[in-house]
């Protein structure tokens, strides 16, 4: 499905809220298994929606959704350079990012995203692929970086301290 044609505004409103709903009190990787299996369901042109964890020397796959994945990657890809700036990468065409790793032929665009602890270090790169060239845009960077904060702010956790959020 194109992406051009869809109201992501309207998906991700959607996947915002059942996300909200089912993460409260949960902890970390299980919040992560629900936000891939919400995006996944729910967003017409992901081919697979992910987490990787830094690790020295490599990332590692956590929860996801879709085709089988590397299970371990270096930081030479999208996600390791997501994970070591701790910036949102938009990648229209794999094919033409250097050092991109191809778990996946049928990849075409990626975005990656990074998830912070309350501290501002990286602990996960939220990282979804398309079969089509294209799919990502500013508006897909902008919900994903909402819903990679709900990861790690602490109404989301089982810590119960109360949210102070961007009015989400």
């Amino acid at each position: 499905m194109n992406a051009d044609s869809i109201d992501k505004d309207t998906l991700y409103i959607k996947c915002l809220k059942t996300i909200e709903h089912k993460i409260k009190g949960k902890p970390l990787e299980e919040r992560m298994k629900i936000v891939c299996k919400v995006l996944k369901a729910e967003i017409p042109y992901y081919f697979w929606v992910g987490f990787y964890f830094p690790r020295e020397g490599h990332l590692e796959l956590g929860p996801s959704e879709g085709p089988p994945a590397c299970a371990q990657i270096a930081y030479t890809g999208v996600c390791g350079k997501c994970a070591r700036g701790g910036k949102t990468i938009i990648v229209p065409n794999v094919h033409e990012f250097p050092g991109h790793i191809a778990c996946d032929p049928r990849s075409k665009s990626e975005i990656a995203v990074p998830v912070f602890d309350e501290g501002g270090s990286v602990v996960a790169v939220l990282d979804v692929d398309s079969d089509e060239y294209g799919s990502f845009d500013e508006r897909d960077k902008e919900w994903l970086e909402r819903i990679a904060k709900l990861l790690t702010f602490s109404e989301y956790t089982d810590k119960g301290v109360a949210f102070e959020g961007e009015g989400l």
